[in-house]
């Protein structure tokens, strides 16, 4: 009977003194957000494309985060060669950390050569992107961002842009 309640008092004891440990989210003190998305493409006639969009954002609220983005491609094939830099300003509205609402404004400057009859051509145009999409959290504060944009300003005879929609992969750390 003795080893039967030093056994249960020991039980007990336990029960009392143990307690749950809840794994508390990570604070984030600072309202600047980081992030981007790289991305390249090969097709026929030796069509080659290396591109990379670095942003950098700041939370204006705990939903709204407003920064500047960034881009630069470079394509090349056996017809033509181009290199293409852009910058502007963005603003993303997320939805409960699941989906978000963008809003970008780029001016592309573009340097173009055309092989086949040897024309070489600078450029520069305006596209302002209105879209969503859906955010996967991949780490404690960081995500990775997959959408689809439209260029609301794409024109399809003068544009250089093949189509005003443009689907977007990218990652944010800092939310």
């Amino acid at each position: 009977m003795k080893k039967l309640m030093i056994s249960l008092s020991i039980l007990f004891s336990g029960f009392i003194f143990s307690q749950e440990v809840m794994e508390t989210p990570v604070q984030n003190n600072s309202r600047w957000t980081f992030g981007g998305g790289v991305g390249f493409g090969f097709g026929s006639n030796s069509y080659f494309n290396l591109s990379a969009a670095p942003r950098v954002g700041y939370m204006l609220t705990n939903d709204l985060e407003g920064g500047v983005l960034g881009s630069v491609s470079w394509q090349k094939s056996n017809a033509y060669s181009s290199t293409m830099f852009g910058v502007g300003p963005f603003l993303n509205y997320y939805i409960a950390r699941t989906f978000f609402i963008s809003a970008n404004y780029q001016h592309y400057f573009i340097n173009y050569k055309d092989k086949i009859y040897d024309f070489n051509a600078k450029t520069n145009e305006d596209a302002l992107y209105l879209g969503g999409g859906y955010m996967q959290r991949i780490g404690n504060n960081s995500y990775l961002q997959l959408g689809l944009m439209y260029n609301v300003l794409w024109k399809e005879n003068s544009s250089i842009f093949s189509s005003g929609l443009a689907p977007s992969i990218g990652f944010v750390v800092g939310l």
